[in-house]
C-alpha cells in the first residue's frame, strides 16, 4: 500500500471512530422533529400521576436512577419477569421497593398514539424522572398559603402553567435494552442503605459521578418515603441521631425484625410533600432516616457540602441539575443499539 492509500486509509478510520462517538451523545432536540410532542406529553401524564398519588414523584425518578446505575441508562429495569426470563425488578435494591412501571407503561401508550415506534422507554423514564421533580416543588395546595415555595425551585414552563421545579434540559436519544440482569443489578452496583460514606463515593465514581454529584443526587431523598426494614437498625441501634427523632420513628417501626417492615416514614421530615433543601438541614441536626443519609454529615468528607446546600438551595438546585444529566449518560445505548420497544415491560421479539 503507497503512502497515499495508507493517509486515506487513516483518514477513513478516523471519520468512522468519530462518526461512532457523535452517534453515541445525547441530544436535548433528539425528538424536535420526530415527535414534536414528547415533551407536552409525559408532562400531562406525569402530572396526572402526581396528583393521584404525590409520593409517585420520588418513584419516577428513583426508577430512573436504579435503571441507570445496572448496566448503563437502558430501560432494563423496565422490562418484567416471564416464565423464561428473570429480570431486574426482583434484585434485593428492588424488590419491594421500585414502583412506578404502571405509570411509565401508560406514558409509553399515550407517547405511542402520537409518534408509533420513535421513543425509546429509557427517554421516556429520564423526561418521567425530570418532571416529577419539578412538579412536586410546589407545595400541597392545602399548606400553599402557609408555606412559601421554596427558594431552590425555579421556573420550568411557560408562567402560565404556575409549575415550578429544578429544571435541567434532558438529552434524548436513548435506545431500549433487549434484555435486563438480575445477577448485574445484586451486584452491589446499586448503595444499599447501610452504605458507608466511602462505599457511596466508591459506588459512584465507578459510574462516573463524583462525590460532589453523590451528594448532591443525594438530596432527592427530600422527597419520598422509606420502608421500616430499611431504617430500624439506624433508629435503634445509632448514636449519631437526635433522641426525639428517633423516638417518634420508633413509634411505628418496631424494633422485632420482620414486624412492620413496610411500614413508611418521610425521608425528609420537614418538607416531605415537596422538594427542597431541607433534608441537608435535617442531617445537619442528626435527622437523617437512613444510615446512608446521616453518613453524608457525620465527622467526613461530605460535611462542608452538606452545610453549604442546607444554606444555600440556589447552590443545590443547580449541581441537582448537573448530576441528574450526567447520571442520564451513563452508558446509554444509541445508534442501532438495543431497540425501540413496542411496550416497555417486554423485548419486541416477544411481543
Amino acid at each position: 500500500m503507497g503512502a497515499h492509500s495508507c493517509l486515506l486509509a487513516v483518514a477513513l478510520l478516523l471519520v468512522v471512530a468519530f462518526a461512532g462517538k457523535s452517534s453515541a451523545q445525547l441530544s436535548t432536540n433528539f425528538y424536535s422533529k420526530s415527535c414534536p410532542k414528547l415533551l407536552t406529553t409525559v408532562r400531562s401524564a406525569v402530572k396526572s400521576a402526581v396528583s393521584r398519588e404525590r409520593r409517585m414523584a420520588a418513584s419516577l425518578l428513583r426508577l430512573h436512577f436504579h435503571d441507570c446505575f445496572v448496566n448503563g441508562c437502558d430501560g432494563s429495569i423496565l422490562l418484567d419477569d416471564t416464565p423464561t426470563f428473570t429480570g431486574e425488578q426482583t434484585a434485593r435494591p428492588n424488590n419491594r421497593s421500585v414502583r412506578g412501571f404502571e405509570v411509565i407503561d401508560d406514558i409509553k401508550s399515550k407517547v405511542e398514539k402520537v409518534c408509533p415506534g420513535i421513543v425509546s422507554c429509557a427517554d421516556i423514564l429520564a423526561i418521567a424522572a425530570r418532571d416529577s421533580t419539578v412538579l412536586v416543588c410546589r407545595p400541597p395546595i392545602r399548606s400553599y398559603i402557609k408555606q412559601q415555595i421554596p427558594k431552590v425551585c425555579v421556573d420550568l414552563y411557560q408562567s402560565g402553567l404556575q409549575v415550578k421545579g429544578p429544571n435541567w434540559k434532558v438529552r434524548l436519544g436513548r435506545r431500549d435494552s433487549k434484555t435486563a440482569s438480575l445477577a448485574a443489578a445484586n451486584s452491589g452496583v446499586i448503595p444499599p442503605p447501610t452504605a458507608t460514606l466511602n462505599e457511596l463515593i466508591t459506588r459512584f465514581q465507578a459510574r462516573g459521578l463524583s462525590a460532589k454529584d453523590m451528594v448532591a443526587l443525594s438530596g432527592s431523598h427530600t422527597i419520598g418515603q422509606a420502608r421500616c426494614v430499611t431504617f430500624r437498625a439506624r433508629i435503634y441501634n445509632e448514636t449519631n441521631i437526635n433522641s426525639n427523632f428517633a423516638r417518634t420513628r420508633q413509634e411505628r417501626c418496631p424494633s422485632a425484625a420482620n414486624s412492620g417492615d413496610d411500614r413508611l416514614a418521610p425521608l425528609d421530615v420537614k418538607t416531605a410533600a415537596f422538594f427542597d433543601n431541607k433534608y441537608y438541614k435535617n442531617l445537619v441536626k442528626q435527622k437523617g432516616l437512613l444510615h446512608s443519609d446521616q453518613i453524608l454529615f457525620d465527622g467526613g468528607s461530605a460535611d462542608s457540602l452538606v452545610r453549604s446546600y442546607s444554606k444555600n438551595p440556589k447552590a443545590f438546585a443547580a449541581d441537582f441539575a448537573a448530576a441528574m444529566i450526567k447520571m442520564g449518560n451513563i452508558d446509554p445505548l444509541t445508534g442501532s443499539q438495543g431497540e425501540i420497544r413496542k411496550k416497555c415491560g417486554r423485548p419486541n421479539s416477544s411481543s
